[in-house]
């Protein structure tokens, strides 16, 4: 998956982006749960589908 698309999903799902840091971006989910998003172009689909789960809770 692209970084450009997690990041929309994210945003659809209320988070907002925190910092950088080192090679990962910190965002924050709508519960104040902090999610840690890798700064690569594509991102491993098993592992974005991890990320999107935790910011759906």
């Amino acid at each position: 998956m692209k970084r450009k698309v997690l990041e929309k999903t994210l945003k659809e799902l209320g988070c907002q982006f925190l910092s950088h840091s080192g090679n990962h971006d910190r965002w924050v989910t709508k519960n104040g749960k902090f999610l840690w998003i890798p700064r690569h172009a594509d991102i491993n689909e098993f592992t974005a589908k991890a990320i999107i789960k935790q910011a759906s809770k």
